[in-house]
């Protein structure tokens, strides 16, 4: 039960249209690392490229998916447990789409958002972006936005949060279904009662799609609860 962390970029927001361009994942155990560029077959948006640096010319000659997700499968093993910040919202899906554009079998990995376990016991920070919880656990700066820079940061910054808890005793907390929400998590009324805040700014985050994230699902069902929705 190896913990492999890992990370992608990409040249967008959505699995289903978007493709990975990097992905790189780093074994603790062993302390051994992968990282492979990945010819998405498209083009890079410019105003993606200017996040992570990564440019069409620097992919033209990188394998293809299918490819890398043998070497990725191989380098992981098949009993391991993935982890990654905001893994379930982004990464997982990602690999996910990949993996079945490829026609390759996902092998049947576990996986830890660490996002999620940032907000469900650091819920004292006014923040949860892996750069601002490297500088909570006062962790060197790197390369941020290159997928093996983010990953070591990662372990890093996990490893503090997590001390000395086994993964397996990670994975059951994780599970464990959260307390419904009572306060506002995010946004301007942050903190705030959810009865006290405004009907219209509720309306607003179903129209923008805010609900539709996975880690709001539960937001909205307390909304739904109490009229709001």
């Amino acid at each position: 039960m190896d913990p492999i962390y890992f990370d992608t970029e990409t040249t967008g927001l959505r699995p289903e249209k978007d493709r990975i361009i990097e992905i790189a994942a780093f074994n603790p155990l062993t302390g051994k690392s992968f990282v492979s560029l990945v010819n998405p077959e498209c083009s890079i948006p410019p105003e993606t490229s200017a996040i992570h640096n990564i440019t069409d010319e620097m992919v033209r000659d990188a394998p293809l998916f299918g490819s890398v997700a043998k070497e990725f499968s191989d380098f992981c093993g098949p009993d391991a447990i993935l982890i990654a910040h905001n893994g379930d919202a982004f990464d997982r899906p990602f690999l996910q789409e990949e993996f079945k554009r490829a026609q390759a079998p996902f092998p049947a990995w576990r996986f830890i958002d660490s996002l999620k376990w940032a907000r469900k016991y650091r819920s004292d920070l006014p923040r949860h972006a892996l750069q601002f919880l490297r500088e909570v656990y006062g962790i060197q700066a790197n390369q941020a936005h290159r997928a093996l820079d983010d990953v070591i940061v990662l372990h890093r910054v996990f490893s503090a949060m997590i001390d000395d808890l086994p993964l397996d005793i990670v994975l059951e907390l994780m599970l464990k279904k959260s307390q419904a929400a009572t306060r506002m998590p995010f946004g301007k009324h942050q903190g705030k009662p959810l009865a006290d805040v405004p009907k219209e700014y509720v309306k607003w985050l179903q129209t923008s799609g805010a609900f539709e994230r996975p880690d709001n699902h539960s937001l909205r069902e307390e909304f739904a609860k109490i009229g709001y929705i």
